[in-house]
């Protein structure tokens, strides 16, 4: 499978890296040293390539957090995911203060203790000393995309917002952004927890359309004023997306990404009586009306939208939630819901089985675009001189999900109850199985950081 085509082929493997792909290489099937792979009946996709996640790194507490995510990331299809280290993440106050101090902290954390491969993309905290002066240096050590912040209490304001678009892209980087405005967002919990509208749902009520639109514009404007690609993260909106669309119509190099939460899910699950149910929905932006969802699923499968990410954070309602059910106001309940295990399966079974996405788009936009948008030359695509990152998916399968047959270290999962179409039955990183017959078979550490090169292209 490929972003262009699907046909019945062979595809050959040496030293980690595809060879050759032909209609048939049964000549050397002969060959006593050849290990032969029968995928009959099995979709052999690319290995998804997840460029959003919040995936925590170890500590004393909590040693194999980084690891868990990564093998839960295998079992769902993903071969290479790339990590935020903004706060909440494990980063230390040395590294809210400078982006290297943080790049060489993460990169120590995590050496050696991903099953599959992986990258990081660093936070630009407002509290950093002066953060746009170390992006030139950060590219150079092969951390090409930053994300800013345009709310919390970590925000970047808008004029270094700016700064940092225009020095990373002009370093052939490029700035990812969450688009929601503060004033609008600020006054509106101001308001709602003056007025005692304290629970969970309202989290949902003071972040409207209209914020994230707004962001989104100006960020499009700042794009085009320095002549620099940008990433839109998570969006969610039709209103946000038609600014992104207009920018690119314009010739912007404006990218963007939603999120599977937002293509299966819709902001009825707020009305739920179930107050543990709407905690575990407590993401920014929220979960949208159902005209948003159906604009986005038309935005991907029109090519407005460029890629499919998770936006996972490895939250629990045993912790990080936990206080949303004892009555803590909702502008103090942790933020995000875990995905790095269901992209695949939420975004095949609700787009390729329901007709919103064709195969090949689905490739498209879990692999193929994110490894060229993120400057992973060697993913996203099963062609010769790309790594074999290889996913064998059963699209005949059927299945629920449930929290308690997946790997990642949450304690839920937002889809519980979804019926699935499609199952991951085995994955190759750089031609080695790590999930083979449904069983992790891989190993710890062996996932390589990757270095990557010029993005947003």
């Amino acid at each position: 499978m490929s972003a262009t085509e699907s046909r019945i082929a062979d595809v050959a493997i040496r030293d980690g890296s595809i060879v050759a792909v032909e209609s048939d290489l049964g000549a050397l099937a002969g060959d006593a040293m050849i290990e032969v792979i029968d995928a009959t009946g099995l979709l052999v996709l690319p290995g998804a390539v997840d460029v959003h996640t919040h995936t925590r790194v170890a500590t004393d507490a909590e040693p194999d957090r980084f690891f868990q995510d990564s093998v839960a990331a295998a079992f769902g299809g993903t071969t290479t995911f790339l990590a935020f280290n903004n706060p909440g993440t494990g980063s230390s106050p040395a590294a809210e203060h400078s982006l290297l101090a943080g790049l060489h902290e993460w990169r120590a954390a995590t050496e050696r203790d991903s099953a599959i491969d992986y990258s990081v993309s660093l936070a630009i905290s407002g509290r950093m000393d002066d953060p746009v002066a170390e992006l030139p240096a950060m590219v150079n050590e092969g951390v090409a995309t930053a994300k800013a912040f345009m709310v919390f209490d970590f925000r970047l304001d808008e004029r270094r917002i700016y700064e940092a678009m225009r020095v990373l892209g002009e370093r052939g980087g490029m700035l990812q952004v969450h688009c929601e405005d503060p004033v609008l967002i600020d006054t509106a919990v101001t308001e709602a927890l003056a007025r005692g509208d304290t629970a969970p749902q309202f989290h949902a009520s003071t972040r409207s359309t209209e914020a994230e639109a707004v962001a989104t514009y100006r960020v499009m404007a700042f794009a085009r004023a320095a002549d620099v690609p940008v990433h839109v993260v998570h969006l969610s909106s039709a209103g946000a997306l038609r600014h992104v669309r207009d920018a690119k119509a314009s010739g912007v190099r404006a990218h963007a990404e939603t999120c599977p939460h937002y293509l299966a899910l819709t902001d009825a699950r707020y009305e739920s009586p179930n107050l543990a149910s709407v905690a575990e929905c407590v993401i920014s932006p929220p979960l949208r009306p159902r005209s948003d969802q159906d604009a986005l699923w038309a935005g991907l499968a029109a090519g407005d939208l460029d890629l499919i990410a998770t936006d996972h954070v490895p939250d629990r309602m045993a912790v990080e939630k936990a206080e949303a059910l004892r009555g803590i106001s909702f502008d103090k309940v942790s933020n995000g819901a875990p995905g790095i295990e269901t992209l695949l399966a939420i975004a095949y079974s609700e787009g390729v089985a329901k007709g919103r996405l064709t195969v090949e788009r689905l490739v498209d936009v879990l692999a193929t675009s994110p490894a060229r948008l993120f400057g992973l030359a060697r993913k996203g695509a099963i062609e010769p001189g790309r790594d074999a990152d290889l996913v064998l998916f059963d699209p005949a399968a059927r299945r629920t999900l449930r929290a308690v047959d997946l790997h990642h270290t949450s304690d839920y999962t937002p889809y519980e109850g979804f019926s699935i179409n499609g199952a991951v039955r085995s994955v190759y990183v750089r031609g080695r199985p790590v999930i083979q017959d449904g069983a992790f078979v891989g190993t710890r550490g062996f996932g390589q950081f990757v270095e990557r090169g010029l993005v947003g292209a």
